[in-house]
C-alpha cells in the first residue's frame, strides 16, 4: 500500500460507518503490512472486525483507551449507538485503559494507536508518529 498510516477520528457517524466487514478488513489488511493504525474517541470502531493475522480479533489482548461508556451516557446517547464501544473491545478481549470523562488519555501497542476522545487528539496523533518506528 502506499501509505504509511491510518488516523480514523471519531465522532458518532463512525458508530454506523466503521464496525463493517469493509473496514475490518481494510485495518486488517494495513496491520498486516505493518502499517500504523491509529484511532481517537468514536474512531476505534474500526478496530471491531479487524483481525489479527491469526484470525482472533486485532485487539484481543491489546491495550486500547476509547469513548468511554461513562462518557456515552453523558452525552446521553447511549440509546443511539449500535452498541457501546467500551463494552464490546472488552467483548473482544482487549485490555481497555480509560481516564475519568473527558481528559486526555492515548495509548501505544505497537503500531496501534488509540485515544479515548476528543480531548485525547493530539496526544494520539503524537503517539502515532511515534509509532513509525516501531
Amino acid at each position: 500500500a502506499s501509505f504509511d498510516a491510518v488516523f480514523f477520528a471519531g465522532g458518532h457517524g463512525t458508530c454506523v460507518d466503521f464496525p463493517t466487514d469493509e473496514v475490518g478488513d481494510f485495518v486488517s489488511k494495513a496491520s498486516a503490512a505493518e502499517k500504523v493504525v491509529a484511532a481517537v474517541c468514536h474512531g476505534p470502531m474500526c478496530l471491531v472486525n479487524a483481525k489479527g493475522k491469526d484470525g482472533e480479533p486485532l485487539v484481543k489482548g491489546r491495550t486500547v483507551s476509547i469513548f468511554s461508556d461513562v462518557e456515552e451516557g453523558q452525552v446521553s446517547l447511549t440509546d443511539k449507538v449500535p452498541f457501546l464501544l467500551e463494552a464490546k473491545m472488552k467483548e473482544l478481549g482487549a485490555k481497555v485503559e480509560v481516564e475519568a470523562p473527558w481528559t486526555d488519555k492515548a495509548v501505544r501497542d505497537g503500531k496501534l494507536v488509540t485515544g479515548q476522545n476528543p480531548q485525547s487528539s493530539v496526544s494520539a496523533a503524537k503517539l502515532a508518529l511515534e509509532a513509525f518506528g516501531a
